[in-house]
Formats: structure tokens, C-alpha cells, sequence
């Protein structure tokens, strides 16, 4: 069975934009019309979840952002879904001045101040508004659900709980409270919205235990207020979990910064390593075009397309966890079994006369009366499943173009292999100063990665040796300043952390992929299969969730809100292994991260995880902010 949990955080979203009450049809069996008012902020939250046409089912006919230019609707309700900050309650209260709608719904992402709620009761009385501001809502919904296992804090200024943020050296006491601060808001309507108290368990000494220590006090501060208390059972989530308690595992981001680096070899991780891919939309460059353009006329302009690829497409459903390989097959199946469909249909159609009228197509109308009825009443589907099919065609044989100009079938495989430890077949070097494979930023990342991975750091004579065959190959140097403090910092931690030891095997050459007649050219790229190996992450999770012993999350502290006194200790109470658990990821996360996780726990029946992170970045992204902090 699925982890429940975005189509269920969903719910709480059409509840909230049906007036905070379970959707119902009025008389008529239609939804009522409304408008939709959004920040940026409620903007990220409900683009993932809810696609234009589902707002449109739910009644809402209109949705705009708060600070634009507005025409009054009188006779409509309005929902509004902001931050409570000043400037948006400035506008909302400018709005009742002026009367722009029936009625006011307003719903808070995360909870309102006293004295703001003030603000907007005065500003109504002064506008004779007081009945038409029907509700006003906290909803506890700061935070972006990507998938049903899977959510972000923060997409607006998120530079602000960043990893960079939070690792600078010069970052004061104040500054990293307000950091820490705004993690845990997010994480408290989390588990607001969740309606369930997680056990919590954290590093030592980390911005991960930070944030433990403020999350288990503000959630043991909301439990004692009982009056107001925002966990009472009969919130939406109450039902959708099991009656044990969830696991909440804070991670520091530091014990392991060769992942973010990793090259990759699944389609959602490659598709955010070497696409434009943000909060579940994808953009592409098409291509102008190849034929060429008379001489002095200007470049064609590329078209930009984007695509969605979220929860109803099934092909992403199915494929996102897979290796590119298998999704460049799939692809071509489907397109195939589609074709076979498609001349189906065009057969009956012509049997039916539809091109023509033919004395044998009125005596065989009758046996293929039912037949057409099925055919036609299949189109849709079928127009769908081509749209499928032409979206994924397009985006993989975009990052395929990537597979095959940089070699990254080669580099994944090479630091899979310096990541356990397994024996290279060509030297570091002569992949940095191979002209042919990878960029520069290619070959930076497979140095970090081997950089962080090594167990005796190269020495001052080898070192110099391969910074110049990286600046030769054209690389940026700055990660590796901060890269060097951070593994001199750590080794003192803990020693290096195993990756496993198990490498990726190739398959020998692709079976159908290769065959004539593919869309796909994919010579020349390994087909290499994934052995499940655990990362780190995974492996911390593995250790807490199953009860299992080990040095590497002994001395993991352990909280527990619901106890009256809180206790410093790294002793769990509870010895029962975890059904549910949350891991989330102080100081940012990544898609190769959570697809361990995903493969990790199909294998144990019954059980979910969700995976969280202040931010989702990719490797560019990561080294961009780390050579800001070298």
C-alpha cells in the first residue's frame, strides 16, 4: 500500500478552498464560483499539488497573485491563501476599503499574530466589512509537497535557510537563530498538518540538533496548552496513519556532501542534474531547428517548452525511479503499443465509412457498432497517453544528449566506484584530462567527490598535480577551499563514510534500445543496471528506525515532546522498530537522496518514509553555493 500523504495534504488544500469545510456540490450539482487570491508563497504550495483544471473543478474561475492589479468582483467570494506579513496584510485590508469582493476567506499559510489579526478586525470595521469577512483561517501549510513521500520548506527566498546560510563562518548567534526558527515553523505545520507527535532523534553537535531542541519545545509548549492545542485527534491526518507514533530523524546535511555532487543514474535524478526542473515542472529548450538559416539572417529563436511531471502522469509514476536505460525502452514500448492502438482506430473508422461510403462497410456495420463505441470512447485516453508519450520522448532524449556529450554513464559509474572503495580502471587524472568527457563542472564534481571520499587526503605534491590538470581542463577551483576545511573539520568527526561496496554492473549493450528504428540512438552508453546500496542517509534512517546498534547513531540524541520533562539522552524508550518515519535534511537535499530512500523501503512491507530538506538542489546548484563559502 502507498504512503497516503500528499493526496491526503491535498485534501487539506481543496478543504481550505472550500470555504475550510469538506467539498461540497451546492443544489445544482456545480461548485460554488470563487476567486483565489495567493502570495508567491501560497503560489509554490498549491502549483504542485492541484493542476489548473482540478482549481477549475473546485469552482475557482479566477486565480491571481495578491500584489497584482485586481478588478473588482462584487458578487464573488474570495479565498485568499498569503504569508502573514505586513505588506500582504496591508493589501488585504486595502482590498476590503475597497470593496473588491462578496466575501473574505482568509486563510494564513502560518499562523498569525495577535496583533496583525488586530490590524485586519480595525481595517474591516473602517470599511463596514465586519459581515463579509466570513473566516479567518491558520492553516498551517508552510511547507511544498512535491510528491507523496516528499516535501521542501521553502521555494520564495529560500537563500535564507540555505545551505550556504547556514554554514557560513562568520554567521552571528542572532543570524542562525532566525535560521533555525523558520526551519522549525515549517516543520511544526508539518506535523500539525500530519496531526501526529513524531519521536524525534538528531546528531550531536550539528544545526540538525538546533533544530530538535526548537522543535521539541515548541510542540511540547502547543501539547500543554490544552485549550489551544493544535493536536487534539480529530485533525484531517488523525485516520491516515497507523496508531504508532512517527519517527523524525533531523540529519545534518555535513556528513555527506559527496551525494549532492554524485552524477546519477535514474530519470527524475537525472532529469533535475541536467534539466532546468523545479517544483515538479520541467523546461526545455527545443531546438531551432536544423536546417540552416540564410547567411546574415538572425538565429532562430529557441522555443521554450515546460512540461508538468507530477502524481497523474503514470509514465513518471512508474519510471522516475528507474535507470535511464529501462526509461528510454519504456518510452519506445509505449509508442509502440500506441501506434498498434492508433491503426485500430483508424480501421474502424474507415469500416464505419467514416472516409467514405462503400457497400461493404454498411453490411459490417452492425458487428462493429460495438467495437467503434469502444474505440472512440478509448480516444481520450488515447490522446492522453500520446501526450505521455511525445512529454517523455522529448525530455529524455534532452538529457540523453547530456548522457552522450558529457559521458555521464562514465562518470557515474567511476565515482560509484571511488565512492566504495572499488578498484579504478583508468586514473583520476586521465579522466580530469580527457578532453572529451564532461564539462568542467563534471570534472570538479568527480574531484570533490573523490577529494571527500578519500580516506588519507591526497598529499601537498599530488594535490598541486591535479589542480593544474583541472584548471587546464578549464574548472573553477573555488569549492575545493571550503571542501578542504570541511574534511579537515569532519575527519576529526567521524572517519569517512562507506558508501557500500557494491559497483553498478553494466548489462552489455541495450537489447530493444538498440534495435533499428528507435527513437532513441544510445550507442556508445553503458547500460548499467543499480545494485541497492544504502547512503548514508538511508543508512542513519535503517539504524533508528529498526532499532539497530550502531556507532554510527548511538549516541543519536532522543526526544520526545509528549514526556513531561524533557531528557537529555541518546536512550530511546521506545524498542520497538518504526513503522512511519520522516527524514529530513538540515542544510538541503536531492532526488538521488530520496530515490535511495524510496528503493530502500519497497523492501520492508508495511512500512513509510517521507523525505524532507530545507532546499532541493543539484550539484550545480550545491557547488555554486559552496564556492561562496570557500
Amino acid at each position: 500500500e502507498e504512503s497516503n500523504f500528499s493526496p491526503y495534504f491535498a485534501a487539506a488544500l481543496k478543504r481550505m478552498l472550500n470555504f475550510n469545510v469538506p467539498p461540497v456540490k451546492n443544489s445544482t450539482g456545480e461548485p460554488v464560483w470563487k476567486v483565489l487570491i495567493y502570495d508567491r508563497f501560497g503560489q509554490d504550495i498549491i502549483s504542485p499539488l492541484l493542476s489548473v483544471k482540478e482549481l477549475r473543478d473546485m469552482g475557482i474561475t479566477l486565480h491571481l497573485l495578491l500584489h497584482s492589479d485586481r478588478d473588482a468582483i462584487p458578487d464573488v467570494p474570495a479565498v485568499y491563501f498569503v504569508m502573514p506579513t505586513e505588506e500582504n496584510i496591508d493589501r488585504m485590508c486595502q482590498d476590503l476599503r475597497n470593496q473588491l469582493y462578496e466575501s473574505y476567506y482568509l486563510n494564513f499559510i502560518s499562523a498569525i499574530s495577535r496583533s496583525k489579526l488586530e490590524d485586519i478586525a480595525n481595517a474591516a470595521i473602517g470599511a463596514n466589512a465586519v459581515t463579509q469577512v466570513a473566516k479567518v483561517f491558520d492553516q498551517y501549510l508552510n511547507f511544498i509537497t512535491l510528491e507523496d513521500d516528499m516535501f521542501i520548506l521553502c521555494n520564495q527566498n529560500k537563500e535564507l535557510v540555505s545551505y550556504r546560510a547556514i554554514n557560513r563562518s562568520d554567521i552571528t548567534d542572532t543570524e542562525m537563530e532566525t535560521i533555525m526558527d523558520t526551519i522549525v515553523d515549517s516543520l511544526f505545520c508539518f506535523f500539525v498538518t500530519l496531526g501526529a507527535i513524531p519521536i524525534i532523534r538528531c546528531s550531536r553537535g550539528t544545526a540538525a540538533e538546533m533544530v530538535a531542541v526548537k522543535l521539541d519545545k515548541k510542540l511540547r509548549e502547543n501539547l500543554r496548552d490544552a485549550r489551544n492545542s493544535l493536536f487534539t485527534g480529530d485533525t484531517l491526518g488523525a485516520g491516515q496513519f497507523s496508531f504508532q507514533r512517527p519517527l523524525l530523524v533531523l540529519v545534518d546535511r555535513n556528513i555527506d556532501l559527496a551525494t549532492p555532487l554524485h552524477h546519477t543514474w535514474t530519470y527524475q535524478a537525472l532529469v533535475h542534474d541536467v534539466l532546468d526542473f523545479h517544483l515538479n515542472r520541467v523546461n526545455l529548450e527545443e531546438s531551432a531547428g536544423t536546417e540552416s538559416s540564410p547567411a546574415g539572417a538572425r538565429p532562430k529563436k529557441k522555443n521554450k517548452k515546460s512540461y508538468d511531471l507530477t502524481a497523474s502522469d503514470k509514465f513518471w509514476q512508474k519510471h522516475k525511479g528507474s535507470p535511464f536505460p529501462e526509461v528510454a525502452e519504456s518510452v519506445q514500448q509505449e509508442l509502440e503499443s500506441y501506434r498498434a492502438q492508433e491503426d485500430e482506430v483508424k480501421r474502424l473508422k474507415s469500416i464505419m465509412g467514416i472516409e467514405g461510403e462503400d457497400e461493404g462497410a454498411i453490411s459490417m456495420l452492425s458487428d462493429n457498432t460495438a467495437k467503434l463505441t469502444s474505440a472512440v470512447s478509448s480516444l481520450p485516453e488515447l490522446l492522453e497517453k500520446k501526450r505521455l508519450i511525445d512529454l517523455h520522448t522529448n525530455v529524455a532524449t534532452a538529457v540523453l544528449e547530456h548522457i552522450k556529450t558529457r559521458k555521464l554513464d562514465v562518470y557515474f559509474e567511476y565515482e560509484e566506484k571511488i565512492m566504495s572503495k572499488s578498484t579504478l580502471d583508468k586514473s583520476l587524472l586521465d579522466m580530469i584530462s580527457d578532453p572529451d568527457a564532461g564539462t568542467p563542472e563534471d570534472k570538479m564534481r568527480l574531484f570533490l567527490i573523490y577529494y571527500i571520499s578519500s580516506a588519507q587526503v591526497p598529499s601537498e605534491v599530488d594535490l598541486e598535480q591535479y589542480k593544474k590538470a583541472l584548471l587546464d581542463a578549464g574548472c573553477n577551483l573555488a569549492p575545493l577551499s571550503y571542501i578542504k576545511q570541511w574534511k579537515a573539520f569532519t575527519k576529526m568527526a567521524s572517519a569517512p563514510t562507506s558508501y557500500g561496496n557494491t559497483t553498478p554492473k553494466p548489462l552489455g549493450l541495450f537489447s530493444r534500445v538498440m534495435n533499428t528504428g528507435s527513437q532513441f540512438v544510445m550507442e556508445g552508453v553503458k547500460n548499467l543496471v543499480l545494485k541497492q546500496q544504502n547512503l548514508p542517509v538511508t543508512r542513519i534512517l535503517d539504524n533508528l528506525m529498526e532499532m539497530k546498534s550502531n556507532p554510527e547513531t548511538d549516541d543519536y540524541r532522543y526526544f520526545d515532546p509528549k514526556m513531561l520533562r524533557g531528557s537529555d539522552s541518546s536512550v530511546p524508550r521506545n524498542k520497538n522498530p518504526f513503522q512511519e518515519a520522516i527524514v529530513f535534511v538540515v542544510g538541503g537535499g536531492n532526488y538521488i537522496e530520496y530515490q535511495n530512500l524510496v528503493d530502500y523501503i519497497k523492501g520492508k512491507q508495511g512500512k513509510h518514509v517521507l523525505y524532507g530538506c530545507s532546499e532541493l538542489f543539484n550539484a550545480a546548484q550545491f557547488i555554486k553555493q559552496v564556492s561562496y563559502l570557500g
